[in-house]
């Protein structure tokens, strides 16, 4: 099978969404370390950014896209449709990360 195709539109330039397979979603749950806490608190403070949590988030959000997509391969689709990107504060440094969308099949048109 293809890799699956993930979007934020309602559709694909091409393609024809032929069925809707449901909603599919990916999440990951990551936390920050007192290290780069204490990091990023400083870079804080002198108007910098914070590569420490820059780099979490990029991997909670490439963790959630990974299983966005197993899921919607297990269904059997070739496209997620209307993706979106959730961030939520779960508690004191654990940041939670949701990808959710619509599983398809398409054809060329």
């Amino acid at each position: 099978m293809t890799e699956v195709t993930i979007t934020t539109t309602d559709g694909l330039d091409g393609r024809e969404v032929s069925e809707y397979l449901g909603v599919v979603s990916g999440e990951a749950v990551i936390g920050a370390n007192v290290v780069s806490d204490i990091a990023a608190g400083i870079r804080d403070v002198v108007g910098g950014r914070s590569g420490s949590y820059e780099k979490k988030i990029e991997t909670g959000r490439e963790e959630a896209v990974a299983d966005l997509r197993a899921e919607a391969e297990d269904l059997g689709a070739d496209a997620v449709v209307g993706a979106s990107f959730d961030y939520e504060e779960m508690a004191e440094g654990m940041l939670w990360v949701n990808l959710s969308g619509t599983a398809v099949r398409t054809r060329s048109e």
